[in-house]
């Protein structure tokens, strides 16, 4: 995946146009963003001064692609993101496990001797060679189930270096929608002191019906671009919010990559000593001695992979245990949730209030214009 550097564009190739903003439509306004929280290089400041003095609010079908460009690229993003994750079959790798040790109890186990290995050596010859066609066989699946887990371990490596990609490429995202919203609310700055308010001014003073609508036509314009870019500024925190989320599944991807590591080095050697020296033992001269060396081995053994399968338990079920999302990041984003629903019904009624406002002050405005005209006529 090539990383691309953050651009700006008014004419964005879409697949499919967004839908645009209906002007009877109230949403909050923009979250005021300080430029000295974001981390822009000179060429990127120039760019968003440059960029800002070309946006026309005016342009009805500029408004409705502005910054879309990258919104879409953020939910093609979302999407390959989701396959990264959706792709993956780590179930099989403990099943895989769980194979190599009914191999092992089946090696350990004699088919009519509840004594397991230790009764072939009573047994004779016959027993011996029983044992060694249950290594051959518990060695070679073993082998087969070590290939498995190196393959899936050299694919957890691919998706661990693709994740990578895939966050320096929302990094790209955000970097982008930062300066579309940081260039966007500089030209509505210099709109609303420029232009709206020399039309608010203008029908101030001539107190006509045609200036004061083409002062509410350029208000309205004004009010629907603030809208696009809180439009931006929402998918801009979907961006904040899945760069953690994508180092997560790394984080997965790696201790999955790091566990099958040990199991191919450590346990899996580990397992075939056990094989190769019961078989060693088997062939001893003297049984009582073979015998004490295997029960020997055999408790040494079974401590240390008590330990290993202890501490692998413990780390295990730290890991299950934890959450995708940690309950404080819960808490908090509810309570920012609740915050912006308060701050939205807060807005909603300020604007119910000012148009109410607005239609009595135009009611008084129309009648103290009748009386005028009514005034002339006599």
């Amino acid at each position: 995946m090539e990383i691309e550097k953050p651009s700006l564009t008014l004419t964005p190739e879409l697949e499919t146009a967004p839908s645009p903003t209906s002007p009877a439509e109230t949403a909050p306004a923009p979250q005021e963003i300080s430029k000295e929280e974001i981390p822009l290089t000179p060429e990127e400041k120039a760019m968003v001064e440059s960029f800002s003095k070309q946006i026309d609010i005016k342009n009805t079908a500029m408004v409705m692609q502005y910054g879309a460009g990258t919104q879409q690229k953020m939910a093609s993003f979302s999407e390959k993101a989701l396959d990264s994750v959706r792709t993956k079959e780590l179930g099989e790798v403990g099943d895989m496990l769980t194979n190599i040790v009914k191999e092992l109890n089946s090696f350990d186990a004699a088919d009519d001797d509840k004594g397991g290995i230790f009764k072939l050596f009573r047994k004779g010859a016959d027993k011996i060679e029983t044992l060694k066609g249950k290594y051959s066989k518990a060695a070679a699946n073993i082998d087969s189930v070590v290939q498995s887990l190196e393959r899936h371990q050299i694919q957890l490596m691919k998706d661990i270096s693709g994740l990578d990609q895939l966050y320096e490429s929302n990094l790209v995202y955000y970097k982008e929608l930062t300066m579309y919203i940081l260039a966007g609310k500089k030209s509505l700055e210099e709109f609303k002191a420029s232009e709206l308010c020399a039309a608010r001014d203008k029908a101030a003073a001539s107190r006509l019906p045609e200036d004061a609508q083409a002062a509410k036509d350029l208000s309205d314009m004004a009010e629907r671009f603030e809208k696009k870019l809180h439009d931006l500024e929402l998918t801009r925190m979907i961006a904040i919010q899945t760069a953690p989320q994508i180092r997560l599944i790394q984080s997965n991807d790696t201790a999955m990559a790091e566990k099958i590591q040990s199991t191919i080095t450590n346990t899996i050697p580990l397992w075939k000593s056990r094989m190769v020296i019961a078989l060693g033992i088997a062939h001893a001269s003297e049984a009582a001695k073979a015998q004490r060396a295997v029960t020997d081995m055999t408790n040494e053994l079974l401590k240390k992979n008590a330990q290993l399968l202890k501490q692998a338990s413990a780390d295990t079920a730290r890991e299950t245990e934890r959450g995708i999302v940690d309950i404080e990041t819960l808490a908090e984003t509810n309570q920012t949730l609740i915050s912006t629903l308060d701050e939205v019904l807060a807005i909603q009624d300020e604007g119910r209030r000012k148009r109410h406002d607005a239609e009595a002050e135009l009611a008084r405005m129309e009648s103290e214009l009748k009386d005028k005209l009514l005034a002339l006529s006599r």
